[in-house]
């Protein structure tokens, strides 16, 4: 009798390839396809031989036929215009009550527009964030499944079994919400990964360029970071990028160009983030330093315009590095508070149920943003499923108050350096943004209402009613209409 698939899989990249190894060690037999046909030989002759319940399959027809009903198809494929084109490949030959995977990077409305699409014609689809690499996929990765609800019971056990799993053997995995949400949640982790490496990186600039510290006593430094509260993945990777030596002895991270890529989740942030009103000034800034460092050749002659400040460190160096340390936990809370915002005005805005301390345990393994850091978010959530803001919750509250002093003297020690702290310097501005009862708010709006007519609200007035001064006595008492963007 010929074997039947549990789940079809079509993209056979690394990532492709690696999550059909790690569905097929966990009992499920999974059929492999590839656009490029060549390349599913390849697999199944190489990293995939001697498996036999993998299966090749080389066309479209042949890949539905040797699928279980209903049928299960995952794309690994490029965002955009191929996860469309594969959709419209798989119609012709999918019944009613299949069920289509987008596992890429795709753009949460995309996402959104393709769940709506496919229930017209009765087709199932789930939109889902997969985070960890190509190490996560193979080994087990954070998945972020959203889109049509009934698609859920389908795939639970494969994608539950496959994930990640928490010290307590929970999979970080679980369903997050309808149409986009997934794919949201994944473009939020993104953001915040952004985030996190740009203060990551300023951390390791001020040790390099304030205190003269070396690579392998940066490297000592985060190794102990890595047994505290900054305890993650990417404190420990960049620990071990900085004990790396190149071929001739010497530390391979000083050969490395000082420009970095990115590939448009940590905008998509930004953008969504200045469509709902909230402030995710981190993240835009984490994703503006990446862009700022594609200037290479036009810093490197701005360098020779611009006399910098000569540095000059007094004091002591493990003090300091202590210093750097809170600075770089408390701007990390921010980073996060401000993901849990946006994410919270989104669910208001799609009517999203979101299970915030669940997505705080999707990210406790498996995917980049992974540190200990969460299992305290989670708490959080448990605590009080409706909370405001991260800030201002008892323990992070706590963390902020006893970091704040190391905090305002990283970033003020920087300044009078010339060395640039960006993320670190944003995520202080709005805390202290914040926590302000009072802001110049005030001032602005009465410059709206001078040029534009735009009105105002008084503080000796109830909240809801609009003014307008005639501030010449030549603009006359006709108002602007009011609105929020």
């Amino acid at each position: 009798m010929e074997k039947k698939g549990d789940i079809a899989l079509i993209g056979l990249a690394v990532m492709g390839q690696n999550l059909v190894l790690n569905m097929n060690d966990k009992g499920f037999t999974v059929v492999a396809y590839n656009r490029t046909v060549s390349k599913v030989d390849e697999f199944l002759n190489d990293a995939a031989k001697g498996r036999n319940t993998i299966i090749g399959a080389h066309s479209i027809e042949e890949m539905i036929g040797l699928l279980k009903r209903p049928r299960k198809i995952m794309l690994m494929v490029k965002s955009g215009e191929a996860v469309d084109e594969f959709i419209e490949l798989l119609l012709p030959h999918l019944e009613k009550g299949d069920c289509i995977i987008d596992g890429g990077n795709s753009h949460f409305p995309d996402t959104i527009r393709r769940t709506n699409y496919l229930n017209e014609k009765g087709i199932l689809y789930i939109g889902t964030g997969v985070s960890g690499g190509e190490e996560g996929a193979r080994r087990g990765p954070s998945i972020m499944p959203g889109g049509n609800p009934k698609a859920w019971p389908l795939v639970k056990d494969i994608f539950q079994e496959i994930s990640a799993k928490t010290s307590d053997g929970s999979p970080c995995c679980d369903w997050v919400g309808e149409d986009g949400a997934g794919h949201y949640i994944k473009m939020v982790h993104n953001g915040i990964e952004y985030g996190d490496m740009q203060l990551i990186c300023e951390a390791y600039n001020l040790m390099k360029s304030l205190l003269g510290y070396s690579p392998d006593e940066m490297h000592k430094v985060f190794a102990e970071w890595n047994k505290g509260d900054l305890d993650s993945y990417l404190i420990e990777i960049t620990r071990d990028i900085l004990a790396f030596k190149d071929t001739d002895g010497k530390p391979l991270v000083d050969k490395i160009l000082d420009t970095a890529g990115q590939k448009g989740t940590g905008k998509w942030t930004g953008i969504s983030s200045l469509d709902l009103g909230v402030p995710e000034t981190l993240i835009i800034e984490a994703v503006y330093a990446r862009c700022l460092s594609a200037l290479k050749d036009e810093r490197v002659k701005a360098s020779t315009v611009f006399a910098a400040p000569k540095i000059k460190f007094e004091g002591d160096k493990k003090t300091f590095v202590e210093d750097i340390r809170k600075a770089l936990l408390a701007s990390k809370i921010v980073s996060y508070a401000q993901g849990y915002m946006l994410m919270r005005e989104a669910a208001k805005e799609y009517k999203w149920n979101l299970n915030y301390g669940g997505i705080a345990l999707m990210w406790r393994g498996g995917c980049i943003i992974r540190s200990v850091f969460l299992g305290k978010i989670k708490e959080a959530f448990d605590k009080n499923p409706n909370l405001q803001n991260l800030l201002v919750d008892d323990y992070f509250k706590k963390l902020i108050e006893n970091c704040q002093d190391s905090w305002r003297k990283v970033i003020a020690t920087a300044a009078l350096n010339g060395i640039p702290v960006p993320a670190f310097s944003t995520a202080l501005a709005f805390f202290d943004g914040y926590r302000s009862s009072v802001l110049p708010a005030n001032l602005l709006q009465a410059q709206r209402d001078y040029f534009g007519a735009h009105t105002y609200e008084r503080t000796d007035e109830p909240r809801g009613q609009f003014f307008h001064t005639n501030w010449t006595g030549t603009g006359g008492n006709v108002s602007s209409s009011t609105y929020n963007v």
